[in-house]
C-alpha cells in the first residue's frame, strides 16, 4: 500500500512537470482569482503539495474546485485563454487590463530608473574624464614653469648645463602633438604661474601648435620650439623695473629692453643652441613691416620659425601684460591683431593662427545664442569655430560643470565676445574669468562607458 501510494506520487509528479512543460508554450495571463469561473484553463503558480489536485495545470470543472482555488490564499492565478472554455467577461477584462496597466507602469518606472542611473554614471565619467585631463595639463604646465625658473638660475652659472633638460621637454612636447592625433590648446587655471614664467611656457605651446598647423617637420619644430620657450632668456640680465615693455618707458629704458634679445643670444651660444633656435629668437621682436628691433627686418629677411614666434610672442603679451588691468581678453587680442597690426605679421603665419585659434580663443568669455553665458575651455584646432564651453548653469555647482562641446550641439552657437566686467555678477562669480590666460594642449579624451545598471 506505501508502495502503490509512493509510484502514484512520484507519478503524479511527472505528469505535473510534463504539463508545465506543455504549458510553456501557451501564453497565460494573470487572473483575480475572483474573477474565476468553470471553464477557465488555470496554472497554479505552487508546489503540488499545496493544493489538493491530481495536477498544478488544469480546466476548471466545478464551483467546488473555485472555492478551493480560492481558498489557497492567492490573490492572482494563472489562465491561458486558448485552452479556456469561457471568455473573460467585462470586469475579468478590466481586470486583467488594470493588471496589463499596473505591469506596464511598473516596467516603465524601472527603465526610467535605470536610465537616470545610466546617466548619472555617465555624467560622473564624463565629470572625472575632464578633471583628470585638466589635473594633467596643470601639472605639466607647472613642470615646465618649474624649469624654466631653474633655467634662468643655471645660465648664469652654468649655461651648458642648463640645455638638456629643456630638449627633453620640448622633445616630450612634440613627439605627442606629432604622434598622438589632434591636440586642443587647453585653458588652465590662474594658479598656473606668475608673468615671468608663465609667459614662456604659453608662447611653446601656442608656437608648436601653430607650427604643426602650418606643417613643420619634427626637426623644424624642435628648433620652433626651443626658440620659444629661451626666447626671452636675456632678460635674466635686465635690472626688474625693464623686463617688462610699458607704454610709459623713456626713450633710454626703452634701449635696455630691447638688450634682452642680444643678452639672450648671448646665453644661447653659451648653452650651444642650434643656429636656427638662435636665429628665431633674434627675430622674436622683428615685424613684417620693418617696425621691429633690433634689426627692423621685413618681409622674406625673417626666418619662419622667427616669424611665428613674433605673433605668439604679441598675442600673450596682449592677453598678459604686466598690468593685469591693461589685459585683453583672447578674443578682443585676435581681433585687434588682425583689425590694427595685420601688416606686423607674416600673411600666412597669422591666417593659420586665426585659423587654429578660431574667432573664440580659449579664455573667451561668450554669450551662446540661446542668451546663456559661458567661457571657452579648449578649442580643437581642426574645428575652430565649435570650442568647448563651460556654461552657466545656476542649478548645477559650478564644481559639477561639464564641458559643452559646440561640435556635438549643432542647434547651439556663439552670439558674441563680452567682457568679463560686462558678466551678470552671478554669472561672473560662477565663471571666473581668467585674469591671467596660461594654455596648454591635451589630446582628445572619451569619457569611460558606465557599466550595466544595477
Amino acid at each position: 500500500m506505501i508502495f502503490d501510494m509512493g509510484v502514484s506520487i512520484i507519478t503524479q509528479g511527472k505528469a505535473e512537470r510534463a504539463n508545465k512543460e506543455i504549458m510553456k508554450s501557451d501564453e497565460s495571463v494573470w487572473i483575480d482569482v475572483a474573477l474565476l469561473r468553470v471553464g477557465h484553463y488555470i496554472e497554479l503558480d505552487v508546489g503540488w503539495m499545496a493544493h489538493p489536485f491530481p495536477t498544478s495545470s488544469f480546466k476548471i470543472s466545478s464551483q467546488k474546485q473555485v472555492d478551493v482555488i480560492r481558498g489557497l490564499g492567492k490573490p492572482q492565478v494563472r489562465y491561458v485563454p486558448s485552452k479556456s472554455d469561457v471568455l473573460p467577461d467585462a470586469n475579468e477584462s478590466e481586470g486583467s487590463t488594470k493588471i496589463a496597466a499596473n505591469a506596464a507602469a511598473d516596467l516603465a518606472s524601472q527603465d526610467a530608473a535605470a536610465r537616470e542611473r545610466e546617466q548619472r554614471q555617465l555624467r560622473a565619467s564624463m565629470l572625472a574624464a575632464q578633471e583628470r585631463s585638466l589635473i594633467v595639463c596643470e601639472r605639466r604646465f607647472a613642470e615646465s614653469v618649474r624649469l624654466y625658473r631653474k633655467t634662468m638660475d643655471a645660465v648664469q652659472s652654468n649655461p651648458k648645463q642648463a640645455t638638456q633638460p629643456c630638449v627633453e621637454m620640448v622633445t616630450t612636447y612634440v613627439n605627442e602633438m606629432l604622434d598622438n592625433g589632434e591636440a586642443s590648446i587647453r585653458l588652465l587655471s590662474e594658479a598656473a604661474g606668475d608673468k615671468s614664467s608663465m609667459h614662456p611656457v604659453n608662447v611653446t605651446i601656442i608656437a608648436l601648435l601653430l607650427g604643426k598647423a602650418m606643417g613643420m617637420s619634427r626637426s623644424e619644430l624642435m628648433d620652433l620650439g626651443m626658440a620659444a620657450y629661451l626666447h626671452d632668456i636675456g632678460k635674466v640680465k635686465l635690472p626688474d623695473r625693464v623686463r617688462w615693455l610699458e607704454d610709459n618707458f623713456s626713450s633710454a629704458e626703452y634701449r635696455l629692453y630691447q638688450e634682452h634679445v642680444a643678452q639672450g643670444i648671448t646665453i644661447g651660444r653659451a648653452m650651444d643652441l642650434n643656429p636656427p633656435v638662435l636665429l628665431a629668437m633674434l627675430h622674436h621682436h622683428e615685424m613684417a613691416d620693418g617696425s621691429g628691433f633690433p634689426s627692423r627686418l621685413r618681409g622674406d629677411a625673417l626666418g619662419g620659425s622667427g616669424r611665428i614666434l613674433a605673433l605668439v610672442n604679441r598675442y600673450d603679451n596682449l592677453c598678459n601684460p604686466s598690468r593685469p588691468g591693461a589685459a585683453l581678453t583672447p578674443h578682443e587680442a585676435l581681433s585687434l591683431i588682425f583689425a590694427q597690426f595685420k601688416a606686423r605679421f607674416d600673411a600666412s603665419a597669422l591666417s593659420a593662427f586665426i585659423r587654429m585659434m578660431g574667432v573664440y580663443p580659449p579664455g573667451s568669455v561668450v554669450q551662446l545664442i540661446d542668451d546663456r553665458y559661458g567661457i571657452v575651455v579648449s578649442v580643437n584646432s581642426s574645428r575652430p569655430l565649435r570650442p568647448r564651453v563651460i556654461l552657466y548653469e545656476p542649478g548645477v555647482p559650478k564644481h559639477e560643470a561639464l564641458i559643452l562641446d559646440l561640435e556635438k550641439a549643432p542647434h547651439l552657437g556663439i552670439r558674441r565676445s563680452l567682457k568679463p566686467a560686462n558678466l551678470p555678477p552671478a554669472a561672473l562669480d560662477y565663471l571666473a574669468p581668467r585674469q591671467r590666460i596660461a594654455y596648454f594642449f591635451e589630446q582628445a579624451i572619451e569619457p569611460e562607458k558606465p557599466g550595466p545598471a544595477a
